[in-house]
């Protein structure tokens, strides 16, 4: 282990002897638009107390230059990671001075150029532990400052940090902007941004006074930013979040800023929060991402209470902000935002990937065991994020929402701007609602996997829950029933399920309920398995049930068992194309959508492929051809088309006309640069298209998204040397940014053609330790999921695993976790029945 991985017992040590007061920060941006800019010029001033003689200060830079300890000058000691200080005094001011590097990954201070305009942008991106990328600090959650930032920058840029401007002087070359000195805040949520911006400000009237607002994103996307919707979900949040916590937004004004090649949706730094600018929609966009972004803007918020007001300590306890941000951005987007099929696409989206990441071997508690930052790195997933937020919905039912909110109000006061785990936030429950958490906890926060639910129908009627891995729920048994072609539902009953076997307390039922769903309403966590009469229900009629949230169980019950080789894909994809083009809820359409393409891609056998490839396109076409124009439905087959054209070349002609304007694309279809790029990419994949309509396509969108797509559409040509030669670039060229590596990566996997990269799959296995030593842990993990060979076989990974012992313990999971993707694949193929 390398002394950038930070573990939990030594930073534990480290607080225990250092009681943290304040940091200023000085940062010299002035040569950014320097064409050949890659170091700023950084100092940081830690005040302090110490119990201790000695103690390191966290730093990843080109150098450090000075370090000064109460007014003496030291030797640097620093070893790349860790400026090591001794003779320390009970009060302590350290100086240390040094040079940093701007950042392609997204990780630390990301330097951007605008290909339309040639401007620098820049940000900071830090969770878990990349501020020390930037300045030196205490890189941990549990030591907090206040601090005070000052900038220099050149003088026509918009700069941002945490505090508001308060002071803004010329110097030579730029000027000097200071801001005011935060409340306590842990490091990886300090933040800067610099270039010019695109700003639009706003104002939000709180109970105590105003909150000034902006919004902002570079300059070439200032005519797509819709700020007005964007300030108006930020206003109503500030107002819901505000009372139902009991404390208005503590962190003065409150910034939001789409940045690009961003590594994450968002990040909850207070005062300003940073965005993917794919948020800033360029094109034509559905109600699902619209609420997708309420969503997030939401939760970022949520967090301004949860996780910045009061922070784990370490991140074990990383779920304390992560999960309650997830649960209450649904929750305030249905009852504050606006979007009331919210929990619908929560159900469909946010617990589906849950499900996928418990199912893994290295799945872990909602709490879980992190010792180090680079198992920290990994933990921001499925379960951390959606599987704690559904079990607190669970929760919320349990003990009411009054009872909760009460319990948050009492965590918040009890532990504002400190640090807390899980027994604080128990206790503020507990006594609020009146209950012992403790055995919910244990059954929920400190376990794993899920239970699978299913009904019975016995010979008299009589229904019977069965479970496996046995839990505590509360759900609803939702009975349905046709009237003609459509299912209605004729009932539910409530019922308390903790054993493997729970009969349904109700009438045994008449022979007019065709469809019995676990889980109504979406209450608990656990996957539900229709019995076969519901299955062949549901196959019949899914899009007629009015409720949006009970066709959103059904379809993630049909996608589970598709999953575990239980629902042929044949019959999944029929499903599909006779409910997706009914389907009304943009969210629900769109996913199964994606997990018929991944379906005919993974768990289709291979002799059947290619057929069921060409079948799926044309159903996208038609389907696309008869949506209503402008619809989000018309959208999403739109998009459907592209993918399923980069696997079949059965509408190349056609795709290639509309995109030439010598054939016209379908009434109301927008063909804006997302959907072209798609459909390009496609023909390229199936060799319909090749430099020179890249280069067309360039010219007509020289943006960074089209520079990133053009990348893409150049390595998805289905020529052995092409994909070659970008399957080593994305291993060999560290120029490539962030974005630009997926973008390489999808090419080289575009469209699968396995013959193409079957012969680098020793290779693979021999590059991927070596990459993690040498490249930063968000560049190694794109490459080792990305370029992960999809073979005919477990042996190679498995070797790997058998030999590589010793590697380094996130590697091995990512590993572990796609040789499970694999083994998968080859189990549902293998069970699929033959015609």
């Amino acid at each position: 282990m390398t002394s950038a991985n930070l573990t939990r017992d030594e930073t534990a040590a480290r607080a225990a002897g250092i009681r943290l007061h304040t940091i200023d920060v000085e940062l010299d941006l002035r040569g950014a638009r320097d064409a050949d800019a890659a170091t700023f010029g950084t100092a940081a001033t830690l005040a302090f107390e110490a119990d201790v003689d000695a103690t390191w200060i966290d730093f990843i830079g080109a150098s450090v230059d000075a370090v000064i300890v109460n007014g003496e000058e030291r030797a640097v000691d620093w070893d790349g990671a860790r400026v090591h200080i001794d003779d320390l005094a009970a009060h302590n001011t350290v100086e240390i001075r040094g040079t940093g590097r701007y950042s392609t990954s997204g990780e630390g201070l990301h330097r951007f150029v605008d290909p339309l305009d040639g401007e620098v942008y820049l940000y900071t991106q830090y969770e878990p532990a990349d501020c020390r990328r930037v300045y030196p600090c205490f890189e941990q959650p549990d030591l907090k400052a206040r601090w005070r930032f000052a900038v220099a920058a050149p003088a026509d840029w918009q700069v941002l940090s945490n505090g508001a401007e308060i002071d803004r002087e010329t110097v030579a070359g730029g000027v000097r902007v200071r801001f005011a000195e935060t409340p306590p805040l842990s490091s990886y949520i300090t933040a800067v941004a610099a270039g010019p911006y695109h700003r639009v400000e706003g104002v939000w009237e709180g109970p105590s006074g105003a909150v000034a607002l902006g919004v902002l994103c570079r300059a070439s996307l200032a005519s797509h930013l819709d700020a007005d919707e964007i300030l108006d979900i930020t206003r109503r949040g500030l107002a819901f979040f505000g009372e139902a916590f009991g404390l208005e937004y503590p962190w003065g004004k409150y910034d939001q800023i789409f940045v690009p090649e961003y590594n994450l949706g968002a990040m909850e730094n207070p005062g300003l929060v940073t965005f993917t600018e794919s948020y800033v929609f360029r094109g034509a966009s559905t109600a699902a991402q619209h609420e997708a972004r309420a969503n997030t803007i939401l939760h970022e918020m949520a967090h301004m209470w949860f996780g910045d007001l009061t922070t784990m300590r370490w991140w074990d306890d990383l779920w304390l902000k992560e999960s309650f941000a997830d649960f209450m951005g649904a929750h305030a987007a249905v009852v504050a935002g606006g979007f009331p099929d919210a929990w619908v696409t929560f159900a469909s989206r946010r617990k589906g990937w849950a499900y996928v990441q418990d199912q893994l071997p290295t799945t872990h508690p909602i709490v879980a065991d992190i010792p180090d930052l680079e198992a920290a790195k990994l933990n921001f997933d499925g379960i951390t994020y959606a599987k704690g937020a559904s079990v607190l919905k669970q929760l919320v039912a349990f003990v009411g929402e009054d009872a909760f909110l009460r319990g948050a109000r009492r965590y918040f006061a009890a532990h504002a701007y400190g640090n807390t785990t899980l027994d604080d936030l128990l206790e503020a429950l507990e006594a609020e609602c009146g209950r012992d958490l403790r055995v919910w906890s244990a059954a929920w926060l400190q376990t794993t996997g899920m239970s699978w639910i299913s009904v019975e129908r016995g010979a008299d009627g009589a229904l019977v829950v069965v479970q496996t891995d046995p839990r505590p729920h509360r759900l609803t048994v939702g009975l349905y029933g046709f009237e003609g072609d459509r299912l209605v539902r004729r009932g539910g009953v409530d019922v308390d399920v903790a054993s493997e076997r729970t009969p349904v307390p109700m009438p045994p039922l008449s022979a007019g309920v065709d469809l019995v769903l676990p889980n109504d309403g979406d209450r608990t966590y656990a996957k539900v398995r229709l019995d076969e009469r519901s299955t062949d229900a549901a196959a019949r009629a899914l899009s007629t049930i009015d409720d949006a949230l009970a066709r959103a169980v059904i379809w993630a019950a049909l996608w589970d068992a598709t999953r575990d080789g239980e629902l042929a894909v044949t019959r999944y994809l029929d499903v599909v194309a006779r409910h997706a083009p009914a389907e009304s809820n943009a969210a629900l359409l769109a996913d199964a959508l994606a997990h018929a393409q991944f379906a005919i891609g993974h768990y289709a056998a291979a002799d059947q492929r290619d057929a069921l490839a060409a079948a799926w396109l044309e159903t996208a076409w038609s389907a696309l051809w008869a949506a209503a124009a402008g619809s989000d439905a018309q959208l999403a087959w739109a998009r459907a088309v592209g993918a399923a054209a980069s696997r079949s070349d059965r509408r190349a002609t056609e795709l290639a006309e509309i995109l030439s304007c010598a054939a016209a694309a379908p009434a109301g279809l927008p063909l804006d640069p997302e959907v072209r790029w798609n459909w390009l990419t496609a023909l390229a994949a199936t060799g319909h298209a090749g430099v020179a309509a890249a280069d067309a396509e360039l010219a007509r969108d020289g943006s960074s998204q089209g520079l990133t797509a053009y990348r893409t559409v150049l390595a998805a040509r289905p020529d052995a040397e092409v994909r070659a030669a970008a399957w080593r670039a994305a291993w060999e060229d560290e120029t490539l940014t962030n974005d630009h590596l997926d973008a390489t990566i999808a090419g080289v996997r575009a469209g699968g053609r396995r013959e193409l990269l079957a012969p680098f799959d020793a290779e693979y296995f021999a590059r991927i330790r070596p990459v993690w030593s040498s490249r930063s842990i968000e560049i190694a993990r794109r490459l080792v999921v990305g370029l992960f060979p999809a073979s005919d076989s477990l042996d190679l990974v498995d070797a790997w695993l058998a030999e590589h012992a010793d590697a380094p313990g996130a590697l091995r999971r990512l590993v572990i976790e796609q040789r499970d993707g694999l083994a998968r694949d080859l189990r549902v193929r293998a069970a699929q029945p033959r015609t």
